[in-house]
């Protein structure tokens, strides 16, 4: 960000203000931060405050762009279809959207137009953003006479003595805490993307309201980058393309969010968990299996009914005791650890499991295969003592960055999530010293990462790695923390060398995070083709005519040999569409067969990368194949 920083701290007063008065306050200055919080131009300054000027061109500057673009949006939607009411809209990831309740329904795409040209004329007329500080009376009379019923009850939700502000551009107002550029010809560069549905306030028990998406950047030259962006994320939909490449399939009549693998998926997912047992092996760990169910009782001493009830299935009855389904494999690894007293010698024990869970999502939070309700995490637990935590921490990490690599993943945002404010078990230096060994764990391995202050789970500080695919979007995969809840819960122990009880320290990682999730994240990174060790069919083997199968017989058998995986096409098909059909399942190469490669006895080569490589013999075509193939980091 092109910031410039403050020479000084201002009384109370507006952010405007207090730029103006130290000639800060350039046309391009939208707003401040003061430390982590934006303020606009005309929200009031805390006494003592050192604000710093966010211009249009700073990153800071773009959750201000939406949000006004979103007002903008509201305003022309109410122009243009009276009794439509509107209920929140808020700047999102990448984009705003604001939920309607209108008669008439969903928004057509010919109305999204519509509602485009509407806004190009409200920007175009240099609208103010006014702050205004009002009462909770004030608010009500204003919302009460203009029927926003849903203003009302957002208004009632807001505590006792909090601050309620209105902002204004124009004739149209919105309950509003902001903040928002100065005025609407700031507003240069935005598109309406979708409209779906959505309940009031995420609960399916309320009425169903028209969600309208948009995003807006500082200029057109961002906007047409975002726009490219989501078009080439469409083609590389991991939903389109598991149909087109006959990966898998999802049946309303089994459930919604329960995953049927189809042969070259299911092909697919045992070569990456046999990669994921083999790398693990080498690492140290044990695999272990666990059931798919368990009683109640095991579910309330790892307090998941007590704080994690709403995300599990019910309850099924046997023998008059309740079991449910898994949604986590922890209390079982927990209980193989019960069953026999450790020493410190048996430490640390690394367990690792393919652990198949099940969670309750809501049917409109289901996609595809990254949001499911059936999945298995590739789950692991630790459990060590207190002296092998950062060691640990270090051999977790370089695995985790090996492993991932292996996939095509090299680009890694990485964070650490600290003790919250509140809520937390476990002592305060128990955790100091949890966070100092995960700290350490980073700098050791030479990792830059950000902090994420209080953002911990309650029971420990953890890492979170996030992977970027080839169009730059960021997926959440690995997590590694560290756990002082469910040791304490489960009273588990270890004999020390001074033949006493000591609680072991446990960390929880989930590398690839589940198998479904980051099974859809690679057909989106590699648009479905994949690294050719990965493929179900490595090479296309095609014949020219019906006389050629039997050297194309031949060239399959020698590769099978090698442990190749190749496909014979020997149909009477045209050559060229042999070659359509190959390169629509993304096989990486395709070996034509004709009478000059009998003759030589070797085959045409065409590559994925390479295009037409020409002729190769037998012998050097499968090495070739053999070096090509090859499993990474084996």
């Amino acid at each position: 960000m092109n910031q410039q920083n403050p020479t000084q701290k201002y009384a109370s007063g507006t952010v405007g203000g207090a730029l103006a008065a130290s000639s800060a306050l350039g046309h391009d200055v939208v707003g401040a931060l003061v430390g982590d919080v934006l303020y606009d131009l005309g929200s009031a300054l805390p006494q003592g405050a050192m604000p710093v000027p966010v211009r249009m061109t700073d990153e800071a500057a773009v959750p201000m762009i939406r949000h006004s673009t979103a007002h903008v949006m509201a305003d022309a939607v109410q122009r243009l279809f009276p009794g439509t009411l509107v209920t929140i809209g808020p700047s999102i990831e990448n984009g705003y959207y604001y939920d309607f309740d209108r008669p008439q329904g969903a928004f057509s795409d010919e109305e999204l137009r519509a509602i485009e040209g509407e806004m190009d004329r409200i920007i175009g007329s240099s609208l103010e953003f006014v702050r205004k500080v009002v009462s909770r009376d004030e608010a009500r009379a204003l919302f009460s006479s203009k029927g926003e019923t849903y203003k009302l009850e957002i208004l009632e939700g807001i505590p006792e003595g909090s601050p309620i502000s209105l902002y204004q551009h124009g004739d149209w107002v919105d309950l509003c805490a902001g903040p928002h550029v100065p005025s609407t010809r700031h507003l240069k560069a935005f598109k309406l993307l979708s409209c779906a549905g959505a309940y009031w306030r995420g609960d399916e028990h309320n009425k169903m309201l028209q969600r309208i998406y948009g995003t807006a950047f500082a200029d057109k030259k961002a906007l047409k980058a975002h726009i490219d962006a989501l078009e080439e994320a469409k083609k590389r939909d991991h939903r389109k393309l598991g149909t087109e490449l006959d990966l898998f399939s999802i049946d309303e009549q089994i459930g919604g969010g329960l995953v049927l693998w189809h042969p070259r998926g299911a092909f697919v997912r045992y070569l990456l968990e046999e990669h994921w047992r083999k790398r693990h092996f080498r690492c140290g760990y044990d695999v272990v299996a666990t059931p798919h169910v368990g009683r109640a009782h095991l579910w309330q001493t790892s307090g998941h009914l007590e704080n994690y009830k709403d995300a599990m299935y019910a309850p099924m009855e046997i023998e008059g005791n309740p079991y449910y389904i898994k949604p986590m494999n922890c209390p079982f690894h927990i209980a193989i650890y019960r069953s026999r007293m450790r020493s410190y010698r048996d430490l640390p024990l690394r367990w690792a499991e393919l652990g198949t869970v099940y969670r309750f999502e809501r049917s409109g939070q289901l996609h595809g295969l990254l949001r499911v309700r059936g999945f298995t995490q590739d789950d692991a637990h630790l459990f060590m003592t207190p002296q092998q935590l950062l060691p640990e921490i270090q051999k977790m990490l370089a695995f985790s960055f090996s492993l991932l690599a292996d996939f095509g993943f090299k680009d890694l945002d990485v964070q650490l999530a600290t003790r919250p404010k509140d809520k937390f078990v476990g002592e305060p230096a128990i955790w100091e010293m949890a966070e100092k060994a995960l700290r350490e764990g980073l700098a050791a391995e030479g990792v830059k990462f950000s902090v994420d202050e209080g953002g911990g789970a309650f029971y420990g500080p953890k890492i979170d790695i996030k992977i970027r695919d080839a169009i730059g979007r960021l997926w959440q995969c690995t997590t590694i923390q560290v756990d002082f809840n469910l040791p304490e819960r489960f009273d588990i122990s270890f004999i020390g060398e001074d033949s006493k009880r000591h609680r072991p320290v446990m960390l929880h990682r989930a590398l690839l995070g589940s198998i479904e999730r980051f099974f859809g994240i690679m057909v989106e990174h590699y648009a479905g083709a994949f690294p050719m060790w990965l493929m179900p069919e490595q090479i296309a083997i095609l014949t020219v005519a019906e006389r050629h199968e039997e050297h194309a017989r031949k060239v399959e058998a020698a590769l099978r040999e090698r442990g190749l995986r190749p496909i014979v096409d020997a149909s009477n098909e045209k050559l060229g569409a042999k070659i359509r059909s190959a390169r629509n399942l993304r096989i990486p190469a395709i070996a034509v067969v004709g009478d000059e490669e009998v003759a030589k006895c070797g085959v045409a080569l065409r590559t994925r990368e390479q295009g037409d490589v020409g002729f190769q013999s037998l012998d050097e075509f499968i090495d070739w194949m053999t070096t090509q193939a090859k499993e990474p980091s084996m």
